[in-house]
């Protein structure tokens, strides 16, 4: 099939590598502009070694963006990972028209941080929507759905690049087909169960030692490894890594004060939280690199959040 791309980063290159492996014909890609100062788009540099046609446009609302995609005569358009804003006369525009992927299970989790949230939240499943894009966010019909466990431990690292991601890739493919071969069906999303979660960034990342053991526990690995939970340790803020929860049982069992490190080993620290204590295997304090937690040099006593 004659496609176009929209997308961007790593997720946006593997989808457009995709395509072309199985012998479809990318007539554009289209790719935010890179900001100074940032590393190279993975897409940009994939179109351009690939020799396609490639539109870096500051917006999708301009002409010029329209005027491209009309001359790309595509029969479907793809978005990858887009945080461009696409309007309708913009991805209408393709015979079949055009496809978004979104990590969540659709109305549940609209946003940017889509991945996060139901970590942090502590659910137990997530999965990934191929949806029509509209103008409003993450609210256009559903095509295709998949769905994922969330394990205990699971971080936002292992449910994304373990199981969503490549999934995501094989999910644009699978719904690209249906869609031109006439044989998808198209869902309203449910509005009375439609979450919207904004950006989950450093303010939303930082740990309150007086909440609950399970709620610190999700939060550490809703954010790891990025934007990276945090604390502060002597004033200097120290990102936490690798979370494990260690419940207590009986009050003989309670050691330490709240944000207190109870143990340091090699490889491990154990920090007292309510109901529990927080395990974790890796630390980076203020501008060091993430190492193990022995390497950190904090000493058992030092209370965390001070």
């Amino acid at each position: 099939m004659r496609i176009a791309i929209i997308g961007q980063q790593d997720f946006g290159k593997e989808v457009l590598e995709a395509f072309l492996r199985r012998g479809d014909e990318v007539a554009a890609v289209f790719c935010a502009p890179e900001k100074a100062g940032f590393k190279p788009d993975a897409l940009r540099v994939a179109a351009q070694e690939h020799g396609l046609d490639l539109f870096q446009f500051e917006s999708l609302r301009l002409p010029e963006a329209t005027q491209a995609m009309q001359d790309a005569n595509a029969e479907i358009g793809i978005m990858a990972f887009v945080l461009q804003f696409a309007p309708q006369e913009f991805v209408n525009i393709p015979r079949h028209g055009t496809i978004q992927y979104h990590p969540s299970l659709l109305p549940k989790y609209r946003g940017p941080s889509s991945i996060n949230w139901p970590i942090i939240k502590g659910e137990t499943e997530t999965g990934l929507t191929i949806f029509r894009p509209t103008d409003g966010l993450d609210e256009g019909a559903v095509i295709l759905q998949k769905k994922i466990p969330i394990g205990v431990d699971d971080t936002l690292g292992i449910v994304y690049f373990n199981r969503l991601f490549k999934m995501g890739v094989d999910a644009m493919l699978e719904a690209a087909d249906l869609v031109v071969a006439g044989k998808h069906k198209e869902v309203a999303q449910d509005e009375s169960k439609a979450s919207y979660e904004g950006w989950c960034r450093h303010a939303e990342a930082r740990i309150h030692w007086h909440h609950h053991v399970d709620f610190i526990h999700n939060l550490i690995r809703g954010c790891d490894p990025a934007p990276g939970a945090w604390t502060t340790c002597n004033g200097v803020i120290l990102h936490l890594f690798g979370s494990r929860k260690h419940l207590v049982r009986t009050f003989r069992a309670v050691k330490g004060k709240i944000g207190e490190v109870v143990e340091v080993s090699a490889t491990s620290m154990l920090i007292t939280a309510h109901g529990g204590r927080i395990e974790v295997t890796k630390g980076k304090l203020g501008n060091g690199k993430k190492v193990m937690p022995g390497d950190l040099g904090i000493e058992v006593g030092t209370i965390l959040g001070t």
